[in-house]
Order: C-alpha cells, then sequence, then structure tokens
C-alpha cells in the first residue's frame, strides 16, 4: 500500500501533521525531550540499546529517538495504515515499524524481537486502551523489558481528585492556546484534507478496509496508571514530568 506516495508528499504531509500535534499537545517538544533523556540514562553503556515505540504514529517519537542515539535499534508500532505509511516513507531506513493491534491477540509476537528491550515508550496511545487491556499490555511489557528497563508513558493523565484535574486540565488548555499558531491546522482537518489526498488513497482504502480502532481516552487517572504498572509487576513507578495534565509516568522492572 502506499505505491503512489513519493518522499517529497510524505514530508509535506508529514510536516503538517507534526505542526498540528504540536499545536494540540501540551509542551510536545520538551516532553519528547525528556523522554529522550530518560531513554539516553537507561541505555548508556548498553550494547544494541533495543527500545519499542507504542502507537508511533507516523514515527515522531521514534525518528527522534533515532537521531538522537544513532546506536539505538527502535521499533515502530502502530495500527493505522496512513500513518504507518507516512511512517515507513519517511524514516523507513532508520526504524523498523510494526503494523499490529497494540493489546490484540499476538500483538507481541509480532513485533519478532530478538532481545529483551532497554526501553518501551508511548506517547498519547496507552490512555485510550480499556482498562483491562491496558493491564495485560503492561504485564506483557514487563516481562519483554530487561530487568532494570524501563517504561515510559506520556500522555494526559488526569489526576484522581476532580477540583485539581479540571485546574491542571485548564492549565494546559490555555498554555496550548497561548502557543497556537492563528489559522493554524487542527487535527480534524488534516484528517479531512489527507482523505483527499490522491496520494494517499491507496493507504485510506486500506484504513476503511479495517475494523475501526477505539477511540477517546479510556478515563483513567494517574493514579490508576501507577496502580496497575504496580499490579503489572514493575517496582519502581511514578512521575519525572508534568505540564497541566500531561504527564510523563515511568516505571522500572526490578532487577
Amino acid at each position: 500500500m502506499g505505491e503512489d506516495l513519493s518522499a517529497a508528499a510524505a514530508k509535506g504531509w508529514a510536516v503538517r501533521w507534526e505542526l498540528q500535534r504540536e499545536q494540540r499537545e501540551t509542551g510536545r517538544e520538551e516532553r519528547f525531550a525528556v523522554v529522550g533523556d530518560l531513554v539516553e540514562l537507561v541505555t548508556a553503556g548498553h550494547d544494541r540499546p533495543a527500545v519499542l515505540d507504542l502507537g508511533c504514529g507516523t514515527g515522531s517519537l521514534a525518528a527522534r529517538l533515532k537521531r538522537r542515539m544513532p546506536a539505538l535499534d527502535v521499533v515502530a508500532v502502530d495500527a493505522d495504515p496512513v500513518l504507518l505509511g507516512l511512517g515507513r516513507r519517511m524514516h523507513g531506513a532508520q526504524v523498523r515499524f510494526v503494523d499490529t493491534v497494540v493489546g490484540g491477540l499476538g500483538w507481541a509476537d509480532d513485533l519478532d524481537l530478538d532481545r529483551p528491550l532497554d526501553t518501551a515508550v508511548s506517547a498519547t496511545m496507552l490512555h485510550r486502551l480499556p482498562e483491562r487491556v491496558l493491564l495485560e499490555v503492561y504485564g506483557r511489557l514487563h516481562t519483554l523489558l530487561r530487568p532494570g528497563g524501563l517504561l515510559v508513558n506520556t500522555g494526559r493523565l488526569p489526576q484522581e481528585n476532580e477540583t485539581v484535574a479540571e485546574l491542571a486540565g485548564e492549565v494546559g488548555r490555555r498554555l496550548a492556546g497561548r502557543r497556537r499558531m492563528p489559522g493554524g491546522e487542527d487535527w480534524s482537518p488534516w484528517w479531512e484534507a489527507a482523505a483527499e489526498a490522491p496520494e494517499l488513497a491507496r493507504l485510506f482504502a486500506e484504513r476503511l478496509r479495517r475494523d475501526p480502532l477505539p477511540g477517546g481516552a479510556n478515563g483513567l487517572s494517574l493514579a490508576r496508571h501507577v496502580d496497575l504498572l504496580e499490579k503489572a509487576g514493575f517496582e519502581a513507578v511514578g512521575t519525572v514530568w508534568q505540564c497541566g495534565d500531561t504527564c510523563v509516568l515511568v516505571a522500572v522492572r526490578g532487577d
């Protein structure tokens, strides 16, 4: 799929994707830099370090990690053929993309890993999984990571207290609003425009052929994510960065 997609066209759509995500997500670049710091810390001194990017989209985070740490072996996972098509066209020489549904039947086997992971990262994906599925995914990631390996979950993870959660959410929305460019493209207009692009027609046809993926957040609080990670066997769990209601949550597998 995606044979009609040139490198130039893929770059154009990827740039537009980056711009609308930057406007939509609070502190995105700083958050990605923090994830890079964490991966760098955990992989320092390790031969052939391996990192898994869950819900990679176009490979935004995966490509940043690879550019920052060229020695990384990066495996990037998603189930949207449009975003995967763009990612492969842009970053396929540096990142290994895998088409599978995280939490679906056999998803971990689809990764075709030849060694334990040093890190697993996710940006705005795991909070969409139903709680039962999320616990299973956290448990499976615990087994895929090496002792001392790190899981990094970054996205909107609200506080348990409803009043604090509302205040944090509003802080994040106001910050994003101050950074938004006048007339900038948003999520829905990007998808609407991409669906009309001839060079993406094959990828959208495949997208329509597949069963729709779950949409919307699961509503789980930050505290509930911490609880699930501890139930999955992680030894040390907590946040290392927060802006509004967007967090970087880390979980370390014990030795």
